[in-house]
């Protein structure tokens, strides 16, 4: 072979060397595929719901998944359509993980784009923990969301409500397994609130008397909420008596 090919030669298999090498890094360098466990076990809890706030006109998606005693390390949340929503690694060998989750969406105005981005259909949610023992569930989102609520009590805007004997109430509403019932303060400095869930029978709640404090501003929700899970909320505020004057005797 004379020189000129041989030298030729040499460099192509040079070339192809380092050509060769960064895949041949790559590769090694690739991690491995996560252990499966050897079993499952149910979430303590796992659920996928729409709210809508009616009053101001928005919506949003809450996922909520709890497991058992121990951190979960892991957890991957894939939809209908097979898309990846969640997937939580915890880092670091003390890690202790995390117990619960509250995961809530934006809050566009319009329904559409929430559907769109979060079909109806049956969402696959699994976790490991410390432990490495596996956890998964199923959780459903319907669209449908349950009719509005309309306050009896108090008026809108109402202004010296007494401090005592404070009784929210509203009209029966078809088709609704619960209502949910808040009551916060609004004021500057004022972090005191309230809620209570109820039977889909209820059409009031009495608001514990010490709770109101006179001359204050007070936000009030009633939700309610569907065999799905799924909320619809309206809202409104009032005002107490300034002093002992306005309370009932």
């Amino acid at each position: 072979m004379s020189k000129p090919i041989l030298f030729f030669t040499l460099m192509l298999a040079l070339m192809g060397a380092q050509c060769g090498s960064p895949a041949t890094e790559e590769t090694a360098s690739q991690p491995e595929a996560e252990a499966e466990p050897d079993s499952w076990a149910p979430f303590e809890s796992a659920s996928i719901r729409f709210e809508q706030n009616a009053t101001d006109g928005d919506f949003e998606v809450v996922l909520e998944v709890t497991g058992a005693d121990e951190g979960l390390t892991r957890l991957k949340v894939v939809s209908p359509a097979g898309d990846m929503l969640v997937d939580f690694t915890s880092h670091g060998d003390e890690s202790m993980g995390m117990r619960k989750f509250v995961m809530e969406s934006p809050e566009p105005d319009d329904m559409e784009s929430m559907e769109k981005a979060f079909p109806e259909g049956a969402y696959q949610i699994t976790g490991i923990d410390t432990e490495d023992s596996g956890f998964k569930a199923e959780a459903t989102l319907s669209h449908q969301l349950p009719a509005t609520a309309s306050f009896q009590n108090p008026a809108p805007e109402a202004e010296d409500v007494p401090i005592k004997g404070m009784v929210v109430k509203w009209g029966p509403v078809e088709g609704v397994s619960e209502y949910i019932v808040e009551v916060e303060a609004e004021g500057e400095g004022m972090n005191a609130s309230i809620a209570a869930t109820l039977p889909g029978s209820a059409q009031s709640f009495a608001v514990p008397d010490g709770f109101l404090q006179p001359g204050a501003e007070y936000k009030v929700a009633i939700g309610t909420v569907s065999e799905a899970g799924n909320r619809s909320f309206v809202e409104t505020t009032f005002s107490t008596a300034g002093g002992e004057e306005g309370e009932e005797e």
